[in-house]
């Protein structure tokens, strides 16, 4: 990139919300200050776009015509590498930059192969220090909204910082290497007040303006109070954009935005982020290329997710959770001596301890308690004898009971509460 672009990169980054690592905006401003060039040729060699070992661009559908993506076999493969900026479709990571226009056009070419029936999987090969705010919540719906037709996995090779992150959190699964960097969720805004740099060049500029506002955030002075407040209301708002969009990418059991935002835009690196809730294993991408080829017997987008690709954290960290709240409604004092009600509240989704503890002691105690504890489960034979597997009467009554007395108690608990 030549001096003649530096102007161009200035008015993209300063005074303006950035998804970015904070590494990376201190490496920006060097550029700025012309301490480092960036060029899109290394030792005369042109840095590639995308990985050229592996797919291809062809694709078996008798189309005839080559694709915007890679794929093998039946899985896209999309290389976002470089910083990003919100539009130039064709740029790519030659030039350092990627555009969110250029992947959005990715993407819609995999969606409509896979309403097709061509593509099955898609893989995002990720390694970015974030970008430009604006731009990257479409792409990241573009991702979750690609979940309805096929399975998406991200690898971070090796980066997912700040935007990066925020487009591959709308994946099913977030695969990192042990050195992978992840995270950064946060939003930074860069001001430079060159005032003492024009008064070394004997240089006093005057902005003539209409408008109070039309001038905020020059960099012929420092930033007023008031002007500062206002640029800090914008990246609270990007801020709490991007953390809507980290659950709604992730879900709340794998990282919600109350725990995104715990993270105060850390960085977490291989295992650090699967326990951290930000990536789901460790693993490479010609390992994930090997899961998604294995052939598979259903046709479902669910169903042809490889075994290990499953969410299982998040199913076994639901059920651990569900099993915990059953457990300490039974175990409640208040459940003692009223079983019935206890094990109804425990047994009935989304009825918190809390709530199960308020009703519990608004109902009176059950007499019928000690009977319960004494009852048993009819064998085959004493229920083949009385002919009478379900109903009211025979060996299954003290059974049915319960559910009357349920019945009961969930009318006295909303009596009590509504009454409080």
């Amino acid at each position: 990139m030549s001096g003649n672009y530096l102007p161009l990169l200035a008015d993209r980054v300063l005074n303006r919300p950035l998804l970015v690592h904070p590494d990376k905006a201190a490496t920006i401003l060097n550029v700025l200050e012309g301490r480092i060039v960036l060029g899109a040729v290394v030792d005369g060699q042109a840095t590639p776009d995308a990985s050229r070992f592996i797919g291809t661009n062809e694709r078996p559908d008798g189309a005839g015509r080559r694709r915007f993506t890679r794929a093998a076999g039946k899985t896209a493969i999309i290389t976002i590498d470089g910083s990003l900026v919100n539009r130039g479709a064709w740029i790519g990571a030659s030039s350092g930059l990627t555009s969110y226009e250029g992947i959005g056009a990715q993407l819609d070419e995999v969606d409509a192969e896979a309403r097709a029936g061509h593509l099955e999987n898609l893989v995002i090969d990720m390694n970015s220090y974030g970008g430009e705010a604006t731009g990257m919540y479409g792409i990241a719906a573009k991702v979750r909204n690609l979940r309805k037709r096929m399975h998406v996995v991200a690898v971070v090779n090796d980066v997912a910082a700040s935007a990066g992150f925020g487009i591959v959190s709308g994946a099913d699964v977030i695969v990192v290497s042990p050195t992978s960097l992840v995270g950064s969720i946060g939003v930074v805004m860069m001001h430079v007040d060159r005032s003492g740099e024009m008064s070394a060049k004997g240089l006093r500029p005057t902005l003539i303006h209409a408008g109070a506002k039309k001038v905020d955030g020059h960099p012929f002075g420092p930033l007023s109070e008031n002007v500062r407040a206002e640029m800090q209301k914008d990246v609270l708002a990007f801020y709490d954009r991007f953390l809507e969009t980290v659950e709604a990418g992730r879900g709340k059991a794998r990282l919600s935005a109350k725990k995104a935002r715990e993270t105060e835009a850390d960085v977490f690196i291989g295992q650090e982020a699967i326990d951290a809730g930000l990536a789901d294993r460790i693993g490479t991408l010609d390992e994930v290329l090997a899961d998604l080829s294995r052939p598979t017997k259903a046709t479902s987008p669910q169903n042809r997710r490889p075994a290990k690709m499953y969410r299982d954290e998040e199913t076994a960290q639901a059920v651990a959770a569900e099993r915990t709240r059953i457990k300490s409604i039974l175990e409640l004092p208040e459940a003692g001596s009223r079983p019935t009600s206890a094990r109804s509240f425990a047994f009935t989704a989304g009825m918190g301890v809390d709530a199960a503890k308020t009703a519990l002691a608004a109902l009176p105690e059950e007499k019928s308690s000690a009977a319960h504890a004494t009852s048993h489960i009819p064998t085959i034979a004493e229920r083949a004898a009385s002919s009478q597997e379900i109903g009211p009467g025979g060996p299954f009554a003290a059974l049915h009971s319960d559910a009357a007395a349920a019945k009961r108690g969930w009318a006295a608990a909303a009596a009590a509460l509504n009454n409080k």
